[in-house]
């Protein structure tokens, strides 16, 4: 995806603080902007009373531009380009000399605050955010009740987060504590006997989450492993919703090892594992790929699977039908392609259990690693590789889709509870439980049991 050099069939000229022309231009092929110095495709951002910026490359430019700078300090050259250019600082300056500027500049902040509304957790942003829009309603007092609005709808939404993230903080809590090496679990069908219903909780669990990961969360990731951007903790905090999904995917894993191991009784365990077979085909059909994947790799995790007289009891047809959906063989292809038809129906969709797309998380972040880490930031004569911005912002534009979907289905609170803090063992926990189902066949199962049963008794 890198550009052969920096030709164009036309490029659009920009002019730097002191009115001298370097090569400051952007850079279109076929109408398409592909490159262009950070000083340049940051004045394209810039509105004025006659140019508002397209609101792809809006996105595209506040996704990306934080592998190069950050949001505080991109607001604060957006406000130095206006006070400089505007000349807003000058008393004397009225509403009519400036325009439609005062409108744009709002409706650029409003835009950027509506997709990335935790930019806005910084007082460092809301210093300029108050500066500029402080100047803009002086200049043009109709603009207030817009202003009002803008701010009231961003504490709506950071005030969800603040909720979110002391949620999330308590049943990390209650899950912590229910994190036991010794068998001492509530079976899963006595909470929830449906597997449909349990499917249908779990998407309730993977929307509220998805829902919550900011889009930049994605390039903030790649920011944290850029030796050219300064990390510190506050930025780090930046990915925590992203990070806390992916433990969710692995706690899942572990929750299904856990029902099925902890079950000395072999007749139960074949009934855990079909019925969690049956949650799996009914994620599958919702949608939520997420889950299904998650279910699978629980019932792929080793002391689950080397139970062989208890899999010989097991109608497994299906899993196997589920386990090819999900085959990592060929980069996913079946899934990618049963991910698309998944976008296909939901794009068309008037009821809302069919626009559910809950996609394989952890691959989608592995996508875009590899977008990231396959493609140049920067091009031989220093430009920003704009193209790469682009693929990036057409993959997050696909999760923004998926993740503002509202679950339709019933909530079982009870249920949804049970599944984000019921016990689960640690990995020791469920080797052992497992070697209590079915004991060790092979030498190597042998001395693994051992090592296990001494760890267990130096704890």
């Amino acid at each position: 995806m890198g550009i052969e050099g920096s030709t164009s069939s036309s490029s659009s000229e920009t002019v730097d603080d002191s009115g001298s022309e370097p090569d400051n231009s952007l850079v279109f092929q076929d109408n398409n902007l592909v490159s262009g110095p950070l000083d340049a495709l940051l004045q394209h951002l810039v509105p004025t009373a006659e140019y508002y910026p397209d609101r792809t490359y809006i996105f595209a430019f506040l996704l990306s531009s934080r592998l190069y700078i950050k949001p505080h300090a991109l607001l604060a050259q957006v406000v130095r380009l206006c006070m400089l250019q505007q000349n807003l600082a000058d008393q004397k300056l009225t509403k009519d000399k400036l325009g439609r500027f005062c409108p744009h500049m709002v409706q650029l902040l409003s835009e950027w605050m509506e997709t990335f509304p935790y930019d806005f957790r910084d007082e460092r942003v809301m210093q300029h955010v108050r500066q500029l829009t402080q100047r803009c309603v002086a200049l043009d007092p109709s603009l207030r009740r817009d202003v009002s609005q803008m701010l009231h709808n961003l504490l709506h939404r950071l005030t969800a987060l603040e909720k979110y993230e002391e949620f999330l903080e308590k049943i990390n809590t209650e899950a912590s504590a229910a994190l036991i090496d010794t068998v001492n679990v509530c079976d899963v069908t006595e909470v929830c006997s449906s597997p449909l219903i349990l499917s249908q909780q779990l998407t309730h669990i993977e929307l509220e989450r998805l829902s919550f990961i900011g889009p930049e969360e994605f390039v903030q990731a790649f920011a944290k492993e850029n030796p050219n951007v300064e990390t510190s903790f506050k930025d780090m905090k930046k990915t925590r919703n992203l990070e806390s999904y992916i433990q969710w995917f692995n706690r899942l894993s572990y929750f299904v090892a856990t029902q099925v191991c902890s079950n000395v009784k072999k007749k139960q365990r074949v009934k855990v594992i079909e019925y969690w077979i049956e949650v799996a085909r009914e994620c599958f059909n919702i949608g939520n790929f997420n889950s299904l994947m998650a279910i699978i790799a629980g019932l792929n995790m080793s002391p689950v699977s080397r139970l062989k007289k208890t899999w010989h009891k097991v109608q497994s047809a299906k899993f196997s039908i589920l386990e090819h959906q999900m085959d990592p063989s060929s980069n996913f292809s079946s899934y990618r392609s049963t991910l698309k038809a998944a976008m296909w129906r939901s794009a068309g969709a008037k009821d809302e259990r069919q626009r559910i797309v809950v996609p394989f998380f952890s691959l989608l972040v592995k996508d875009l690693y590899f977008l990231n880490e396959g493609c140049a930031n920067r091009l031989p004569n220093g430009h920003i590789n704009f193209e790469k911005f682009w693929q990036l912002a057409k993959q997050v534009t696909e999760f923004m889709t998926w993740k503002q979907v509202t679950c339709p289905f019933e909530k079982h609170p009870k249920v949804i509870h049970y599944l984000q803090t019921g016990t689960i063992l640690s990995e020791n926990g469920i080797a052992l439980s497992s070697f209590d189902c079915e004991p060790p066949e092979n030498s190597h199962e042998k001395e693994r049991f051992k090592a296990l049963k001494l760890a267990a008794i130096h704890a």
